[in-house]
C-alpha cells in the first residue's frame, strides 16, 4: 500500500537505491539505511551499520518516533568478496556473514516487537540463486544466501501466528557493488534502477517468493530443480565471460 512505513537496508546504492526511490515516489514512507547516504538526498535516510545492534535499535526507534509503526522491512544490505576458497581470509568470510546474515537478524529482532504489537507486518529478505546452486569464487557470499533461505522459511513458520509474513526476494544478476568482483561484462547484468522499480511494485506482497518478472521466477525454479547443473553452468559461463573480457 502507498502509505506503508518501509525500512530498506543497503539503500544508498544498487537495487536498494532504485527500490527506495521508487517506493518514495509511489507515496510510501520510506526510511533508507546505509553506511553512507549521499545518494539519498531529499529522502528519509539514516546512517546505520546493520552489523551494530545498538545503531539498529537507535534508527528503528527514530522511525517509530516519526511514523508510529513499521509495516514492511526490506533486508537488502549486502557484501561480497570474490576469491577462491584457498586464497580467501576467514576475516573476509566472517564480514560477509556479519552483513548478509547477522545484519538481517539484527533488523528482524528489533522490528519484530513493533510488528507483533500491530498484529501484522511483512519482512522481505533478499537472497540469490547461488545460495542453492553454489558459484565458484564466492563461497562466503553463497553460504550467506543459503543461510538466508533457511532463516526466511523458518521465521515464516514462527511468525505466522503473529500475522507477520517473512518471504524471499530473488533479483536477477545485477550491476551492483556485490556483483562487480565477478568481472562479468555489464551487458550480462541487469540495471539496478530498473530492477528496483520493478520490485517496488511488489513490496508488501505476502507470496513466499518475489521476483521482478517471469524470467527470474523460471531461474529460481530451475535452480531449485537442478542445483548442481545450474551452479556448474553459471560458474563456467562467468569464467568464460571474464576470460573474454580480459582479452
Amino acid at each position: 500500500m502507498s502509505e506503508d512505513v518501509v525500512i530498506v537496508t543497503g539503500a544508498n546504492n544498487g537495487i536498494g537505491l532504485g527500490l527506495t526511490k521508487a517506493l518514495a515516489a509511489r507515496g510510501s514512507r520510506v526510511a533508507g539505511l546505509d553506511l553512507s547516504v549521499e545518494n539519498l538526498a531529499g529522502l528519509n535516510s539514516f546512517v546505520c551499520d546493520v552489523t551494530d545492534p545498538r545503531q539498529v535499535e537507535t534508527v528503528v526507534a527514530s522511525v517509530i518516533q516519526t511514523w508510529g509503526r513499521i509495516d514492511i522491512l526490506v533486508n537488502n544490505a549486502c557484501l561480497a568478496f570474490y576469491s577462491p576458497f584457498e586464497e580467501k581470509s576467514i576475516a573476509d568470510t566472517r564480514r560477509e556473514f556479519e552483513v548478509n546474515y547477522y545484519g538481517y537478524v539484527n533488523l528482524i529482532r528489533v522490528v519484530l516487537p513493533y510488528m507483533k504489537a500491530e498484529g501484522r507486518g511483512v519482512i522481505h529478505n533478499f537472497s540469490s540463486t547461488v545460495g542453492t546452486s553454489g558459484f565458484a569464487g564466492i563461497y562466503g557470499y553463497a553460504s550467506t544466501k543459503g543461510a538466508i533461505e533457511a532463516l526466511s522459511r523458518t521465521l515464516a513458520l514462527e511468525f505466522a501466528a503473529y500475522g507477520i509474513v517473512v518471504n524471499i526476494i530473488h533479483p536477477p544478476l545485477t550491476r551492483t557493488r556485490s556483483s562487480a568482483p565477478l568481472g562479468l561484462p555489464a551487458s550480462l547484468m541487469a540495471d539496478p534502477d530498473t530492477v528496483g522499480r520493478k520490485l517496488a511494485a511488489k513490496i508488501g506482497s505476502r507470496k513466499a517468493l518475489i521476483t521482478p518478472g517471469l524470467a527470474e521466477s523460471v531461474a529460481v525454479f530451475m535452480t531449485r530443480l537442478l542445483p548442481e547443473a545450474m551452479g556448474s553452468f553459471l560458474s563456467q559461463r562467468a569464467a568464460a565471460a571474464r576470460k573474454m573480457a580480459s582479452r
